[in-house]
C-alpha cells in the first residue's frame, strides 16, 4: 500500500502542476522609456482550458541592462477560479544587444495552488528562461526557452481520498521536487505609443526529455500598458 501511495502522490503532482502553466509577460525591449516606468499586463491563455492573468512590473533603467521587476497572477477558468492559481515574482533583464537583436533573461519564484477530488496542493518553485529576438520600436519577434520547476509541495488529502484510497496517508510538505517541465516557443507583438499587443505559443516537454503533458502546447494573447 505504501508504494501505491507514493506513486499516487507523484502522479497527482505531475498532473496538477502541468495544468496551471501560463507563460510570463512579453516585453518589447526596443520600446521602453524612462518616462513610462510602470508596465501593466493583462492576458488570456489556452492550456487545459482557458486561463487569465494580470501582471505589474517596474522599470529600473540601467543604461545598458534595463531591468523589469514585478509579479504576475494567473488562474484557470472554472466554477471556482480562485481555488487554483499561480503567483510569480521576479525580474527580466536585457543582457546583450547587437543592432536590433536582443537577448534577455528571466528569473522568477513561483507559488501555486491546485485542488481536485483527491488532494489540495500548494507548491513553491522556480522559473528560468532566456529570449533571443529581433526588436523594432513598433514590432518584435523572438524565440524563448525555459524551465519551470516545482521544488517543494504541501499535500492536504481529502476525506474522499482517505476513505477510498488510503486512510493513513500523511499530509504535509514533500521533497524532493515533484516535477518540472521545459518549454520553448515563439513570441511577437505590435507596439503602439503606450500599448503592446503580444502573442506567444510553444510546446511543453517534461524534465525527463521523453514524456509530454496530455496537451503539450501553450498559447497566450496579452496587452501591455506602459504608464
Amino acid at each position: 500500500m505504501k508504494t501505491f501511495t507514493i506513486k499516487s502522490i507523484i502522479l497527482i503532482a505531475a498532473i496538477s502542476f502541468f495544468q496551471n502553466k501560463i507563460a510570463a509577460q512579453v516585453i518589447n525591449w526596443k520600446n521602453i522609456s524612462k518616462q513610462n516606468k510602470h508596465l501593466l499586463n493583462v492576458n488570456v491563455g489556452a492550456e487545459y482550458g482557458v486561463t487569465a492573468g494580470l501582471g505589474y512590473h517596474h522599470l529600473i533603467p540601467v543604461k545598458k541592462f534595463p531591468i523589469w521587476i514585478g509579479g504576475e497572477f494567473s488562474t484557470p477558468g472554472g466554477n471556482k477560479p480562485a481555488d487554483d492559481f499561480k503567483v510569480r515574482l521576479g525580474a527580466q533583464i536585457k543582457i546583450a544587444a547587437f543592432n536590433n537583436f536582443q537577448f534577455s533573461a528571466r528569473v522568477q519564484g513561483i507559488s501555486r495552488r491546485f485542488q481536485n477530488q483527491s488532494v489540495t496542493l500548494f507548491n513553491f518553485g522556480s522559473d528560468f528562461a532566456g529570449t533571443l529576438g529581433y526588436y523594432r520600436k513598433h514590432w518584435f519577434l523572438g524565440a524563448e526557452a525555459g524551465f519551470d520547476k516545482a521544488i517543494v509541495t504541501h499535500f492536504k488529502h481529502s476525506d474522499w481520498y482517505k476513505e477510498n484510497i488510503y486512510f493513513n496517508v500523511q499530509d504535509g510538505w514533500y521533497e524532493p521536487a515533484t516535477g518540472g517541465n521545459f518549454y520553448y516557443g515563439l513570441q511577437g507583438g505590435y507596439s503602439m505609443k503606450k500599448v503592446d499587443i503580444t502573442l506567444k505559443a510553444g510546446k511543453l516537454l517534461q524534465e525527463d526529455f521523453k514524456s509530454q503533458p496530455l496537451l503539450p502546447f501553450y498559447g497566450q494573447l496579452g496587452v501591455n500598458f506602459r504608464l
